[in-house]
């Protein structure tokens, strides 16, 4: 009998527990292209924080998923989830090219900037809505650059998580060299002749999968800007750099530079912390995260953001 009652006590708590998250579905447009999301609010916090998610690069949806490629490690959903726990709502929408209603309107025209004018669309969404005190702007990997640039007035804290501190082609030349420096060389070459033409006339074919066509004009634009030049320029918003020591995509010393050319910025490195957020404690735990959700988030992730959110 008192297992019976202590089954029944776990299960009444989980059904109290979910019933306090509100969730609503929000669907912002820009111009042609849907942007579907998800807003949770904890329904016992008056007047919570918001925090807005800005995903990286890929066709990554509201979760932290990304088709055709086997991503699957739904951190954002994840974080979504933790946050929400602890008194912060939680918006986070599918990038425009993880929506199959946007695909007519994906050509080689893309830029960088229309990632960012689909943020700031969130932004806006929000910044007049009475239910929160706080805008929260989170920024992961390209997203942190995006929410550099997409930031206003409207949003009082700042998250970069495995923001890169370099511009996308130091970025792409460093990696490129520690599998071979002939193909650094060649991605700056290409890189001189896409700022200076607009254009590649012949790229090499073990690059073609960064330099294609398709590829061109938003590599372009996207290499204009450095987020550390970026980061140091933000007046308003009180800043948290995070990056995970275990993180094989985004070295901690990007996050380290940020933090150096924003001194007044709080820095978080996390213990054992890789680029989808998830604790590991091996090469192989990495890489199985990346494509099952089963994996935690790092509880230190969670420590650092509530301290910074709600303090």
């Amino acid at each position: 009998m008192m297992k019976f009652n202590f089954l029944l006590s776990c299960l009444f708590i989980s059904l109290f527990t979910y019933s306090q998250i509100i969730e609503e579905k929000v669907v912002l447009y820009n111009d042609s292209i849907v942007l579907p999301g998800t807003l949770t609010i904890p329904s016992t916090t008056s007047e919570p924080p918001v925090a807005i998610f800005i995903h990286g690069s890929g066709n990554v949806d509201r979760n932290g998923n990304q088709a055709g490629v086997n991503i699957n490690a739904n951190y954002i959903k994840q974080l979504s989830d933790s946050l929400n726990k602890y008194g912060i709502a939680f918006y986070r929408y599918d990038k425009r090219t993880a929506t199959a209603k946007n695909s007519k309107y994906m050509t080689s025209n893309v830029t960088i900037n229309n990632f960012v004018k689909d943020a700031q669309i969130a932004i806006e969404h929000f910044k007049n809505d009475p239910r929160f005190s706080d805008i929260v702007v989170i920024g992961h990997s390209q997203g942190s650059l995006i929410a550099m640039l997409a930031l206003s007035e409207d949003v009082t804290k700042f998250v970069s998580i495995s923001g890169p501190s370099m511009s996308i082609e130091e970025t792409l030349i460093q990696q490129l060299n520690t599998q071979a420096t002939a193909l650094g060389d060649k991605a700056r070459e290409h890189f001189t002749e896409l700022m200076t033409t607009d254009t590649i006339q012949k790229v090499h074919p073990f690059l073609m999968n960064i330099f294609a066509p398709v590829n061109q004009k938003f590599l372009k634009s996207w290499n204009q800007y450095v987020p550390a030049q970026l980061i140091h320029e933000i007046k308003t918003q009180k800043i948290l750099i995070v990056n995970g020591d275990s993180d094989s995509q985004v070295s901690p010393e990007e996050a380290r530079i940020l933090h150096q050319v924003k001194p007044e910025a709080t820095l978080a490195i996390i213990p054992k912390m890789n680029h989808v957020l998830k604790e590991i404690n091996s090469f192989q735990e990495n890489i199985n995260s990346y494509h099952k959700d089963t994996y935690p988030l790092s509880s230190k992730l969670i420590e650092a953001l509530v301290e910074f959110i709600i303090k």
